[in-house]
């Protein structure tokens, strides 16, 4: 009996997390917020591109299932928080305390091996103590601008999102995500040089059917 009412709190606990972490599909990432994207991304949209960057990537050095683990956990106290930007003026300090609260919290209500475990991976992502750790904050960034890109493909603006990739200048160190950054970089210039040639022609022929009008030169008595 007591086994069987153990088993009852720990599915009710389950359902709880499983519903808070669910409110992540409603997080929207608060850069794109700020920046009044139409319909931005959520948090859970942004770490399951992040799951797919590291499920991907090529180095055979590389543990994939580690990677895979950091990008599912790392934003996950934002189910809570919500995502703190930086021009939130919230310290580091004060947003590290807030999210450790929440992972406390969530990872609580778990069962105790996958508490450790889910916890473990997020201080790990936290303290980047780990060179898996590190290559996740690299898809982290990357995820970001590629979505920035995308933005202003969607929007027909070219260039209005270019702070996100200024703030990235640098911090991308492994090969896989320099060939990937490069891959973007030309893109996104080709489609600015096309996005500009379109609104010259524009331009253009606008002057030009604005000069083939007839003058009037009657004058009025």
């Amino acid at each position: 009996m007591a086994a069987t009412m153990e088993t009852a709190t720990s599915m009710k606990n389950m359902l709880q997390f499983m519903k808070l972490i669910g409110q992540l599909k409603r997080v929207p990432r608060t850069g794109w917020v700020y920046r009044n994207v139409k319909k931005p991304e959520s948090v859970s949209d942004h770490m399951y591109r992040m799951a797919m960057m590291s499920l991907t990537i090529t180095d055979p050095t590389v543990d994939k299932d580690r990677c895979m683990k950091l990008a599912l956990v790392h934003d996950m106290a934002e189910c809570i928080v919500g995502d703190i930007a930086p021009s939130d003026n919230v310290s580091k300090a004060e947003k590290h305390r807030r999210e450790e609260e929440a992972m406390r919290h969530l990872s609580g209500l778990l069962p105790e091996g996958l508490k450790q475990e889910i916890y473990g991976v997020w201080e790990e992502y936290e303290n980047q103590s780990s060179p898996e750790a590190r290559l996740v904050k690299q898809f982290d960034l990357m995820e970001m601008i590629l979505q920035a890109h995308e933005y202003e493909e969607l929007e027909g603006t070219p260039g209005r999102l270019q702070e996100f990739f200024d703030s990235t200048n640098g911090r991308f160190q492994h090969p896989d995500v320099l060939q990937l950054l490069s891959s973007l970089n030309e893109e996104r210039q080709c489609h600015m040089t096309k996005t500009a040639e379109a609104k010259n022609s524009e331009n253009s022929q606008t002057v030009s059917a604005v000069s083939s009008q007839p003058h009037n030169t009657s004058h009025t008595p």
